[in-house]
């Protein structure tokens, strides 16, 4: 029976207003959550143990703050939930986050790894290929669709179409939205979520070589354009036709 991990990864609400103080984002506010795509990948883990057995653990980088998206997945269904930090670390690189990844994924025995094709807070789609890299397993990225007749077969977008990729072995599974319907937790699941333990563990992670210098809000929105009567239609046309690239 396969021991599965699945990555979860806190980030903002969506809908959060992110703020810029001095040269850095100020998070001290904002609402965290699990990072969507993660929570497809939370299905396709919870899918693949009701089809083949076995255990999944939730896994996830950061501190103490990092404990809720665990227990929020402890809510829609994992069986264990495991954090990785040290206390020395500050600002990491995707190098070292995937180098402490990797480490803590190989000490839980994992033989496959689900995870978010990327993070709604970066948006950069590495943490999976870099994972599969560091471990030698292959790498499957933007997949839609999982089935476990006879194994492991995914489904992913190719050039003018879509490819069914049967899978052996040890592999990283990049996980899109697709069809798949993601479950919600219910009320036994928050409760005993609440009452479940967050195992931390450490890893060894290189130092950072990639960091931030600064951070800046995007320019703000030009003021709106209102326009009435009839008499303006040639020129909201023509805003639509240059502007909007609508007409």
């Amino acid at each position: 029976m396969p021991n599965i991990v699945v990555l979860v990864k806190r980030v903002p609400d969506t809908n959060a207003r992110i703020l810029v103080s001095g040269d850095r984002v100020d998070l001290s506010a904002v609402k965290w959550v699990i990072s969507p795509y993660d929570e497809f990948a939370i299905e396709n883990a919870l899918q693949h143990k009701e089809a083949a057995g076995g255990s999944v653990t939730a896994l996830t980088l950061g501190p103490a703050g990092a404990d809720k998206v665990l227990k929020d997945a402890k809510a829609i269904g994992v069986d264990e939930i495991v954090r990785v930090w040290d206390d020395s670390w500050s600002e990491m690189d995707s190098n070292g986050i995937q180098s402490a990844l990797a480490q803590a994924i190989t000490e839980l025995g994992a033989e496959v790894v689900y995870c978010g094709k990327n993070a709604a807070d970066t948006g950069a789609g590495s943490t999976g290929p870099g994972i599969a890299e560091r471990l030698g397993w292959a790498s499957v990225s933007n997949v839609t669709d999982v089935s476990f007749d006879g194994g492991l077969t995914v489904t992913a977008p190719v050039e003018n179409g879509v490819a069914r990729i049967s899978v052996s072995g040890n592999a990283v599974v990049s996980c899109d939205k697709g069809n798949i319907k993601v479950r919600k937790p219910n009320v036994k699941g928050i409760m005993m979520a609440k009452r479940a333990q967050v195992n931390v563990v450490s890893a060894d992670a290189p130092s950072a070589t990639v960091t931030i210098v600064s951070q800046t809000p995007p320019p703000a929105k030009p003021a709106g354009k209102k326009y009435e009567g009839g008499a303006s239609a040639q020129e909201v046309a023509k805003l639509l036709r240059d502007e909007a690239n609508v007409i």
